[in-house]
């Protein structure tokens, strides 16, 4: 099997290079984005993006971040990675050189960092560039709980997939004016106060270019703290379009592979692939998988979302006996039954 990467993927990496090289010779400099990150005592996974900025930027710091941070819509879209660049990443006692992908991308796994569990800060800085602090989550070995929250209709309300309204909501609205779907915070906080140490990974087939806004919404409404797993848009090394399905279906092996010991309460919604993702995953990991909570659509979101009222016709939705399954329209809703499902206290 040729392991030369699909031509689109190809054409891409030529395109970003020639941007790249104009930028840059328009003296824009290079700029760490930091994500958040995980991991456990032994590795722990960093994430990041090297992209270039406006050179004016190094005479107003502070608030040239601020713009670039919180630009609104599809401003978010249109940036200039830095293909295939050197990066320095340091977390606790480690230090070590990696290269940016095709698209500015880091994603890398440090060993024996030697953190206790709880939150730190790793250091990603590249020659051009200055130090960025990334946050990392190192979970205890011990942990035997965490999260998986879906994000589009499960958290905050986008109308997903359908184009207009997508467009509109990624591309024009900012995070002010999107809509939290009320009690999933509080549900949220009430499991981690209940199983302190745990994780909350957020997976979504949403864009990496969003993460400043879905951040910022988080910290509005009043969410945990927790790494996001986003992906990019564009040809793959295979294709011409990611799958989002499938990137959700390799977060969750991935995430088993990380937390081996850990089982998941597998958070989404029924306006889309969610049900089918979790139960598939329920059948094949039911090791990993503490129970399936579903935020159920109004009538106008399953509309808006798949335009109809009918159920998509796809694979099996059902999760396997043995596993816990409950629905509700709202956090209230879930957290009521998850209660008795989890052993929680009120």
């Amino acid at each position: 099997m040729s392991t030369t990467p699909f031509i689109a993927a190809r054409v891409e990496e030529v395109l970003d290079r020639r941007a790249e090289a104009l930028f840059r010779a328009l003296r824009w400099r290079e700029k760490v984005i930091s994500y958040t990150g995980y991991g456990s005592s032994s590795v722990a996974r960093v994430l990041g993006r090297v992209v270039l900025v406006p050179r004016r930027a190094t005479t107003q710091i502070g608030k040239a971040t601020e713009v670039f941070v919180k630009r609104r819509g599809w401003r978010n879209f249109f940036t200039a990675a830095c293909v295939r660049v050197r990066a320095t990443i340091t977390l606790g006692a480690v230090t070590v050189q990696v290269t940016t992908d095709r698209g500015g991308y880091i994603d890398h796994r440090l060993r024996g960092h030697g953190l206790a569990p709880g939150w730190h800060m790793a250091t990603i800085k590249t020659a051009g560039s200055k130090p960025v602090e990334a946050p990392v989550q190192i979970v205890a070995d011990d942990a035997a709980f965490g999260i998986v929250s879906d994000i589009d209709d499960t958290i905050l309300t986008t109308w997903l997939p359908r184009p207009m309204i997508a467009a509109w909501n990624s591309f024009v609205r900012d995070e002010s004016n999107r809509q939290a779907i009320p009690g999933m915070a509080r549900l949220y906080h009430e499991l981690l106060d209940a199983f302190p140490g745990s994780p909350l990974v957020f997976v979504s087939t949403g864009a990496w270019n969003t993460h400043g806004f879905l951040n910022r919404f988080l910290v509005r409404h009043g969410y945990p703290n927790g790494p996001m797993l986003l992906t990019d848009w564009g040809p793959t090394n295979t294709g011409w379009f990611r799958s989002g399905m499938q990137h959700k279906r390799a977060s969750l092996l991935q995430l088993t592979v990380d937390f081996p010991h850990i089982s998941w309460l597998l958070v989404g919604d029924d306006g889309q692939h969610d049900r089918v993702i979790y139960a598939e995953f329920a059948r094949t990991h039911p090791d990993h998988v503490r129970a399936v909570a579903i935020r159920q659509l109004s009538p106008t979101e399953q509309v808006l979302a798949h335009g109809t009222l009918s159920e998509l016709e796809e694979e099996s939705t059902d999760v396997p006996e043995g596993t816990p399954l409950v629905e509700a329209p709202d956090g209230r809703g879930l957290a009521a039954q998850l209660r008795d499902v989890l052993g929680v206290s009120r």
